[in-house]
């Protein structure tokens, strides 16, 4: 909003009227001139003015009426009045009233007038910006509250509105839990034993998941998968399913029979599809018979071509499915490091079951976990034999780098035992 710069002179002495006209507006002041302080507060009633400069003694009305008349109209305007005579009982009465900005004498020294028209001009802009500030502060102020009522029942709405999706959420979650309930209920129905094996699995699973070396969507495709891994079974002779983890056992079969056992993952992926709408779901089932040396089945799949999550699964199914007690699985498992299984999801399948001839104080380890300051608790071997790390090797980060670089041009297969 631009600043008032207009000036009201009001004196009925033509005389000092025009002498203070020519004195305003020779200072480049625009500037409305009246005789008559009758006409002057018609004019101030609707022109705005930023000064109204008035005389004491006039015929019509006392100058300290007419300015007083004059703050009903314009309360932000400075007013301002000449008077040749200044006395006390003046003074007082213009304070008390409370009319008046500045006094100025006749006769007046010009350059007086002038810095008391700026002055009296910067404080009327002064009270009008704050005047506007204020209004729009009390604007904002109304609006502020009237945001802060509607968003407090917006707040209420989404309370409700959270409520009623936890609410759906849950009654989704036990629908699924009961959809996977219903799937390991047909294993069991088509084989008891298979029912047993599959909880046996969804078991260690469950345990990989919490291990912390997951993420949240890798521990629920696990968790999931591992619940509906062999559904795929129900449409295989069962006179089958028990010879798919000896390879002697499978080189006796028919083309037929064999072809049934490697097609019964892609089956396992369609059936889980209506209960678990993931793709990695579905992919983790298809590939947990995928061998890490790529001679699984179905799709020949090798090394981190395999889903980390079906990996994992296979090391799990196998030591559950391959029905030896828990030592001798466990030594199974490790004989197929490498080969059939990822040593690092062999690793994490040792580090979550129950401890198994490792050293007393020792540690099952991944092999991005290995740190400064461990010592090996056992000795690590290439692939013909030869000992590259010995036992109780202490471990700097030079020693985990070559170890590494040895995994990665030939791949660990034994457990990773530490100490510290």
């Amino acid at each position: 909003m631009p600043d008032l710069q207009t000036i009201l002179l009001v004196d009925d002495d033509e005389r000092v009227l025009e002498m203070l006209t020519l004195s305003v507006r020779g200072e480049g002041f625009e500037a409305e001139a009246f005789q008559d302080p009758r006409e002057a507060l018609e004019r101030a009633k609707t022109t705005p003015f930023a000064v109204v400069i008035s005389d004491l003694n006039m015929a019509a009305m006392n100058g300290l009426d007419f300015l007083n008349r004059v703050r009903e109209y314009q309360p932000d305007a400075s007013r301002i009045l000449i008077t040749g005579i200044l006395t006390l009982d003046v003074a007082l009465d213009a304070i008390n009233r409370g009319e008046i900005y500045r006094f100025i004498a006749k006769p007046w020294i010009h350059a007086e007038l002038v810095v008391t028209i700026k002055n009296a001009l910067n404080r009327c802009n002064l009270l009008r910006d704050n005047r506007l500030l204020h209004e729009q502060t009390a604007a904002l102020n109304a609006q502020l509250a009237e945001a802060n009522l509607a968003l407090a029942g917006k707040v209420v709405e989404l309370k409700e509105e959270k409520g009623n999706v936890e609410r759906a959420f849950g009654e989704l979650r036990q629908n699924f839990d009961h959809s996977l309930e219903l799937c390991h209920r047909m294993l069991s129905a088509f084989h008891p034993a298979l029912g047993e094996q599959v909880r046996a699995v969804a078991e260690i699973c469950r345990r990989m998941a919490a291990s912390g070396r997951l993420s949240e969507e890798e521990s629920h495709t696990l968790t999931v998968s591992s619940w509906l891994y062999d559904i795929g079974l129900i449409g295989l002779p069962r006179r089958l399913w028990r010879r798919m983890y000896s390879v002697k056992a499978q080189e006796t079969l028919s083309p037929e029979d064999r072809e049934a056992i490697h097609i019964h993952p892609i089956h396992g992926q369609s059936l889980a599809a209506f209960v678990a709408k993931l793709k990695p779901v579905g992919e983790t089932i298809r590939g947990h018979h995928e061998r890490f040396d790529g001679k699984g089945y179905p799709d020949r799949l090798e090394g981190e071509m395999i889903p980390w999550t079906a990996r994992l699964l296979a090391v799990a199914v196998y030591f559950v499915e391959s029905g030896l007690p828990r030592g001798e699985a466990t030594e199974a498992v490790l004989a197929r490091s490498g080969t059939w299984f990822d040593p690092e999801a062999v690793r994490l399948l040792l580090r979550v079951m129950p401890a198994i001839d490792v050293p007393k104080m020792a540690r099952e380890v991944m092999l991005d976990e290995l740190r400064p300051g461990m010592s090996l608790a056992r000795g690590l071997y290439s692939s013909a034999g030869v000992l590259l790390f010995p036992e109780e090797q202490h471990l700097s980060e030079s020693t985990i780098s070559k170890i590494r670089h040895h995994h990665m041009l030939s791949t660990f297969t034994q457990r990773l035992l530490v100490y510290g």
